[in-house]
């Protein structure tokens, strides 16, 4: 495969043909189709349009990786969120291509980002990506393959890819990161990749590391220089914070030993740090930093207020799901209400849907309501549910059994589906957990 520098020259590729055509006595169309192949192009206007746009837009333009048009639409939804919620740099692109706040104008963005004049114009090059040749796309592939001497070959043959952005400024080592192959990763630091650079919305690959769990990729982020206190999708928003909002707790446990930035409430809270959330309960400080409050678009639009109960209602719920049961009595003890729905969940259908056992026995001791009917995750799935619905559709057997023993009602049914806890169980492929609630 010949290499193509990171700023590639139409000249000079139009030169290299003429150059083969006398060297080899073929046709000029016969030369550009071979230069065009040994660079991974299936013909010679596939690499010219290529070239072309990387030569047009530089550095900013982004690069189309995913087969699906309706990946794009979403991301055009997702960045027009962003934007609402004012994230550093997710309104700017709006500004630059003079776009309102809409879908139709969140559209013509990601098209424009992309290096076309047009939606349509875009979904056609997306139409025809697979065949195109582009060596982002084929880098994505490669990661989605999760094939390392795929990956390393085409680094070497294109070595611009390593800075190179996709669609809403995600790069491969971001991309890697949600595979869960550490391997990948590393051969993308080893060519150079940044392991501090954030996309549209700030989130970073140790956001994502926090994001999935994984403390290896978190260690080799870390040692590469990583930057732990880098806020994403609003104040707030720093890897750590990400972590405790999953209750992925071996990530957090890893980030906290770097920063407990932001320091609020939430971060006590989801640490079990008492000492911490003594000081901030009595110093009245643990609301600052909660810009932050979703890590994607799938959840809905909320913004939080100045008012410091909600903020220890809110981080009842940060102990609950990392199973923090002495933060979970702290809390109530100093007058957080043990029921209270603030976004997206209660602490008992945070602590039932994440499996935490203790926490769930300690909410109900203190007197949280076993059948309450709150919300949960997207707009779009929980609402009316109970914690008895989130332990069976992810299968908490042993969670089942404290809340049904505490009175949970087996034939609750949400206000979405009209379903109840069994239902979901048999919906999610949850086998023992339905076969325990029928």
């Amino acid at each position: 495969m010949g290499t193509l520098p990171a700023k590639p020259s139409l000249d000079q590729l139009r030169k290299r043909a003429k150059d083969l055509a006398r060297a080899e006595n073929v046709k000029l169309a016969e030369a550009q189709f071979r230069i065009a192949r040994d660079h991974g192009f299936p013909s010679w206007p596939k690499l010219q349009a290529y070239v072309r746009r990387v030569t047009e837009h530089g550095d900013a333009l982004q690069h189309s990786y995913h087969q699906d048009v309706g990946y794009y639409a979403e991301r055009a939804l997702g960045l027009l969120a962003s934007a609402e919620d004012e994230t550093p740099g997710a309104r700017e692109p709006f500004d630059r291509w003079g776009q309102p706040l809409t879908r139709d104008g969140a559209r013509a963005v990601v098209a424009r980002e992309h290096g076309f004049g047009s939606w349509k114009a875009l979904r056609r090059h997306v139409e025809s990506l697979v065949d195109s040749g582009e060596p982002f796309a084929r880098a994505y592939r490669a990661i989605e393959a999760r094939d390392p001497d795929q990956l390393a070959s085409l680094l070497d043959a294109f070595p611009g890819l390593v800075t190179a952005r996709g669609t809403n400024g995600n790069d491969l080592l971001g991309m890697a990161g949600a595979t869960h192959d550490e391997r990948l990763s590393r051969i993308l630091l080893d060519h150079g990749a940044d392991p501090g650079r954030g996309n549209v919305h700030g989130w970073t690959p140790l956001h994502q590391a926090a994001y999935s769990n994984l403390p290896h990729l978190l260690d080799l982020l870390l040692e590469r220089g990583a930057p732990v206190d880098v806020h994403a999708r609003g104040d707030g928003g720093t890897p750590l914070v990400v972590a405790l909002f999953w209750g992925h707790r071996e990530a957090a446990g890893k980030l906290a030993e770097h920063s407990r930035a932001p320091g609020n409430l939430r971060v006590a809270a989801g640490l079990g740090d008492i000492e911490l959330l003594d000081e901030l309960l009595t110093s009245g400080r643990g609301g600052a930093h909660r810009g932050f409050y979703r890590p994607h678009s799938g959840f809905p639009r909320w913004r939080p207020t100045d008012d410091p109960a909600e903020a220890k209602n809110e981080a009842l719920s940060w102990a609950a799901r990392n199973d923090r049961v002495d933060a979970l009595r702290t809390l109530v003890a100093r007058g957080a209400d043990v029921d209270a729905d603030v976004y997206r969940g209660t602490a008992l259908a945070w602590a039932a849907a994440s499996g935490r056992l203790a926490a769930v026995r300690t909410l109900l001791d203190l007197g949280a309501d076993v059948n309450f009917r709150g919300t949960f995750g997207g707009p779009h799935h929980g609402e009316g549910v109970t914690a008895l619905h989130l332990a069976a559709q992810s299968g908490h057997v042993d969670v089942i059994r404290a809340l049904v023993e505490s009175g949970a009602d087996p034939g609750a049914r949400d206000a979405i589906f009209g379903s109840t806890p069994e239902k979901w169980a048999e919906v999610c492929g949850q086998p023992a957990a339905r076969e325990l609630l029928r």
